[in-house]
């Protein structure tokens, strides 16, 4: 997960945290990601899931606006 955040870092996605969600049991994320390279943009919304066990965040899950997107930008 390290790795592939550096990897992502790498590319210089810039992300805006468009809100915090929270239930009584779990947590979101919404994000807009952006980012340009001289052949590709990105521009995907996104929303983490966090889902919490005894405090912690014990599974995280990633719902894309744009697969196809995400694909050919980070090539």
């Amino acid at each position: 997960m390290i790795e592939r955040a550096r990897k992502i870092a790498s590319y210089g996605v810039s992300f805006e945290l468009l809100h915090v969600l929270v239930s009584r049991d779990n947590m979101a994320l919404s994000l807009h990601n952006t980012a340009q390279r001289p052949d590709a943009v990105l521009d995907e919304y996104l929303a983490t899931v966090c889902r919490l066990r005894d405090g912690r965040i014990a599974d995280i899950e990633t719902y894309l606006s744009d697969v196809p997107g995400m694909n050919a930008f980070f090539v």
